[in-house]
């Protein structure tokens, strides 16, 4: 019988997204397979502190009972309560944004030689950067959304007159390195354009302001490493009481937003997106997992809007429907990713770490 793998499951974090990882690791942890799997939950509270042993709908304790040994030989995790040394196989990060979805922890468990579930290093970086994703994808030949960028020092330099002319009004400002559309404001006129830009920069130095797409929003689930595959598409049918798809649309408002898989669309534009999503998915070096959102327009145009590295696992997430619809199963879709996690790490240990030569001799 094959030995059980043990899996620490990290949510939480100092991310404004800290209560979405809250409710995504609930479901990843209700629904991961424990015949296979020994699992660790692993809170991080809003200033960066680990706990062991919480589940996420717990209270954090003030104190911390987590230490790190941060030797890549021998890396474990040290139950300071119980005195336990717990030596992790693999690690789920289920953490939205900051310090979760940006390469930061999955920086951390490369060197500790620990496989991670999802992206690696490098497209986690990439797609938390929104304007990075746009360079990258536009390189690559793949449509996206007419954009302007500014920094927070040049914030003096941009006005609703150069909006207006490089984009059309209205128009979306987005913080370039936040999800789940916090801080994201719709601007079409003197007054909400100063508000979208003070609320954008309280959160980022760098602001992405696109023109506003009209058309349908849809989603594809993305799986694999070397060879991606996408789900059909899904489309997100936002209330018309919202502007567009808030915050408040998808986590507060009931009835903000409803999802609907597969989106009702010809079987060929289907396929058109599903491309755009696996080829957007190999530009930006993704592996494991990820979402692609994606605008269709009136004029039968795709448009890519972002990759998401870590999609979310909530009650109302499009990723593991859309997976379901595809007939892999909430578990199944994890223990999935978990496999590939495993299989990439597998072939990463394969690769030469030395080089011989008369310099080195």
């Amino acid at each position: 019988m094959k030995e059980k793998l043990n899996v620490g499951v990290l949510f939480g974090g100092r991310s404004v997204e800290h209560e979405i990882s809250l409710k995504s690791a609930t479901n990843v942890l209700k629904n991961i397979d424990q015949s296979q799997f020994n699992i660790f939950p692993i809170g991080i509270d809003k200033v960066g502190a680990w706990h062991l042993g919480l589940t996420p709908d717990q209270q954090f304790p003030k104190e911390n009972n987590v230490q790190i040994n941060m030797n890549p030989a021998d890396p474990f995790l040290l139950n300071k309560d119980t005195g336990e040394e717990i030596r992790l196989d693999v690690v789920f990060p289920v953490l939205h944004g900051t310090d979760g979805e940006d390469g930061s922890v999955q920086g951390l468990l490369k060197i500790l030689r620990i496989p991670v579930v999802g992206v690696d290093v490098l497209p986690a970086a990439i797609t938390m950067s929104k304007v990075a994703t746009k360079h990258l994808l536009e390189a690559n030949g793949v449509p996206v959304a007419k954009y302007v960028v500014s920094r927070i020092e040049e914030r003096d330099q941009l006005s609703l007159d150069i909006l207006e002319k490089k984009l059309g009004l209205p128009c979306i400002a987005k913080p370039a390195n936040l999800g789940s559309s916090v801080g994201v404001n719709k601007i079409s006129d003197q007054a909400s354009f100063e508000k979208a830009i003070e609320e954008g920069f309280k959160y980022d130095n760098l602001l992405l302001i696109e023109e506003f797409v009209v058309g349908k929003e849809f989603e594809c689930g993305i799986i694999g490493n070397e060879i991606p595959k996408a789900t059909v598409a899904g489309e997100v049918k936002v209330n018309s009481k919202h502007e567009f798809y808030t915050f408040e649309a998808k986590y507060v408002d009931p009835e903000g937003a409803i999802i609907q898989v597969p989106a009702e669309i010809p079987e060929e534009v289907h396929h058109r997106i599903m491309k755009y999503c696996e080829d957007s998915y190999k530009a930006l070096h993704c592996n494991g997992f990820a979402r692609a959102d994606v605008f269709y327009t009136e004029d039968d145009r795709i448009l890519l809007n972002e990759i998401n590295a870590i999609p979310g696992f909530t009650d109302i997430s499009m990723f593991p429907s859309l997976w379901a619809h595809a007939g892999l199963a909430y578990t199944d879709l994890i223990t999935k990713l978990i496999d590939l996690a495993m299989e990439r790490a597998s072939k990463m240990a394969e690769q030469e770490t030395h080089f011989e030569s008369a310099f080195t001799k």
